[in-house]
């Protein structure tokens, strides 16, 4: 015990002198550590290091079956962020997901989702990474302490008022994503703030705050655990619902899907065959000579040339459903 006392309180020492030496959020101002929504103990899993390995899993499965439910109480938040994308990006702008450690990474796999399955290019949802790349597969875990780290990658990203940023937190207080979202209200940009912290630095300084209390992890503060699962719900909803908006899916039918690999294009002539009518043979002849869903479509539902169904596509910026319905 000694041995563990003399190891550990160096560490904490140094963690709140490199807080006030790296610029972060002074000391005074930072929330106490285990006032956090996230940093509370669970009581339904104070024993579980006792627990046979199935009654441990239905602690860890009932836990979470409580997420969904927090995220539900944000929908209003939520709906109002994708209508707030949504008109930054029919403005020519993009959305940016920002965070660090497992927020980070869960914004960069959301927007790195978005280009094969909507066809959009990789430049319109970007995720940003603290440590960048590196970070992605290595623990960084000091990077996030700098917010002047968070406003230069943005900065680097040639952030401009059209775009939207949504800094991801946990903790609701990261000073990477507090950084970012600073520098992005100062440009005018749309901010968003996804914690799971109410009332939080994060939240107060985003337009818009979606914070899902999911109440105390598994683990101790591991918020890979339901705070990382009410994120991934919240970013599928943030941009699935843009996409949707956008005009990329018809019914529920992903007609922009990227045709790069053999499952994606079975499921490219199932749309085909749905959606226009016809048999799997045709379906695959009309993707060849059109190379897209929705031009194979159009050229199908439209009795029109591929030119002429690119034309209309482009006409009705992509949108399949307002280009079959309007037949001039």
């Amino acid at each position: 015990m000694v041995q563990m006392a003399i190891t550990t309180v160096p560490v904490v020492i140094l963690t709140w002198s490199f807080c006030r030496s790296a610029g972060a959020i002074p000391c005074a101002d930072m929330e106490s550590f285990e006032d956090l929504p996230t940093e509370a103990r669970n009581p339904a899993s104070e024993n579980i290091d006792q627990l046979p390995t199935l009654d441990m899993l239905r602690v860890i499965n009932e836990a979470d079956q409580e997420v969904a439910g927090a995220v539900a109480k944000e929908l209003p938040s939520i709906a109002a962020a994708v209508d707030g994308i949504v008109a930054r990006l029919k403005d020519d702008g993009r959305l940016f997901y920002i965070g660090a450690g497992t927020s980070g990474r869960l914004g960069v796999l959301d927007a790195s989702e978005c280009p094969p399955t909507y066809s959009v290019p990789p430049e319109l949802v970007q995720g940003i990474m603290a440590g960048g790349d590196e970070a992605l597969r290595g623990a960084m875990e000091d990077v996030e302490d700098n917010p002047s780290a968070g406003a230069t990658d943005l900065r680097n990203h040639e952030l401009t008022k059209q775009d939207a940023v949504v800094g991801i937190a946990s903790s609701g207080r990261t000073p990477y994503v507090l950084g970012a979202l600073k520098y992005a209200n100062d440009l005018g940009a749309l901010t968003i703030g996804l914690t799971c912290a109410p009332n939080s630095p994060i939240a107060r300084n985003a337009a818009i705050s979606i914070a899902p209390l999911v109440g105390p992890e598994v683990v101790t503060g591991s918020t890979r655990m339901k705070a990382g699962t009410a994120t991934k719900l919240v970013l599928n909803m943030l941009s699935t619902g843009a996409m949707i908006q956008l005009g990329h899916v018809y019914s529920n039918l992903m007609v922009n899907v990227q045709l790069t690999n053999e499952k994606l294009a079975a499921r490219a002539q199932n749309i085909v065959v749905l959606v226009g009518g016809v048999e799997p043979d045709e379906a695959a002849a009309l993707l060849y000579e059109s190379g897209d869903v929705r031009t194979a479509i159009v050229m199908k539902r439209l009795h029109v040339s591929r030119s002429v169904a690119e034309a209309k596509l482009e006409k009705y910026r992509g949108n399949l459903r307002k280009t079959l319905e309007h037949t001039d």
